[in-house]
């Protein structure tokens, strides 16, 4: 795998109609939002968007802000019906074309875990962010027993395709507090979430 090839999820958890997993997703949802929203940001980029769902939700459900940029490596699965304000680029979240300090907030939800560089590529997103960084990932092991317990990916004990870092919780404060001093962690199972302001 190339460094700058990023694999995304097989699996839409914005479009599932399991009950279950509409819950976790609506809890996950929900800490994010609320995170967004104490951001108050102004200006947002939003690194790794995949098709753009999460970038739709903020804008709809937060606060509106003055720019949303959402970047992914490609756009080829940009889903329909988003809302217009989102301006979409394509850039790798190793080398974002973007100055110093350039948004408010810098959004990075469920990307870690898809980087073979996940240190190069977290002092990136925080070099362009001017007062805030918001971030997730699964929340591992439990992500991958939560995996098994409905039945998939058990050849790869649960490993959903694609995720080649396993963060738990404990790993991804001790990267968020490398270069953020933490403001907020949620802990939406099967997640974890993390507010912080850049150094």
């Amino acid at each position: 795998m190339s460094q700058e090839n990023v694999v995304g999820n097989f699996y839409d958890k914005y479009a599932t109609k399991n009950r279950i997993s509409r819950a976790l997703v609506g809890g996950f949802l929900a800490s994010v939002t609320s995170l967004y929203a104490r951001a108050a940001a102004k200006s947002v980029l939003e690194v790794g968007c995949g098709e753009g769902k999460l970038a739709d939700h903020l804008v709809r459900s937060g606060p509106r802000p003055d720019r949303f940029l959402a970047t992914d490596l490609s756009l080829e699965c940009q889903a329909q019906g988003l809302d217009p304000m989102i301006e979409f680029a394509e850039a790798s979240v190793y080398q974002l074309p973007f100055e110093s300090n350039s948004f408010d907030l810098v959004v990075c939800c469920e990307v870690m875990e898809h980087l073979e560089r996940p240190r190069d590529a977290f002092a990136e997103v925080v070099r362009v962010a001017r007062n805030f960084v918001l971030m997730s990932t699964p929340w591992e092991p439990v992500w991958r027993v939560m995996n098994m317990a409905r039945g998939k990916y058990l050849r790869d004990l649960g490993n959903t395709p694609g995720h080649i870092q396993h963060f738990s919780r404990r790993d991804l404060i001790a990267l968020a507090e490398t270069r953020l001093n933490v403001v907020s962690i949620r802990k939406p199972p099967p997640w974890t979430v993390i507010l912080g302001e850049p150094r």
